[in-house]
């Protein structure tokens, strides 16, 4: 039960990096919430097979704020890979 703690903390820091990332008029509104809150998921049922418990700060840090920061930088590079691929479909329509 406690991973769905760690699910909706990945959720709502993840709705927050949203807001802070620049771009959003180029990717949807679920993209950073929906990437935290899976890699979270993967993260905290890695760390409990291979025997981390649920009373360790490290389970916490990496599955909730580690998938943040990896969701974040996804953010960033999808951002600025679309701006990419729109400059280059510009150029070619001589826009």
């Amino acid at each position: 039960m406690y991973i769905l703690l760690a699910l909706i903390g990945a959720c709502a820091l993840g709705i927050a990096a949203h807001f802070m990332i620049g771009g959003r008029e180029l990717r949807g509104v679920a993209l950073t919430p929906a990437i935290a809150t899976a890699l979270a998921a993967v993260v905290y049922t890695g760390l409990q097979w291979l025997g981390v418990g649920e009373d360790s700060v490290w389970l916490w840090l990496a599955s909730v704020l580690g998938a943040v920061v990896v969701a974040a930088a996804l953010t960033v590079a999808i951002v600025a890979h679309r701006r990419r691929s729109d400059a280059t479909a510009k150029a070619a329509l001589g826009i």
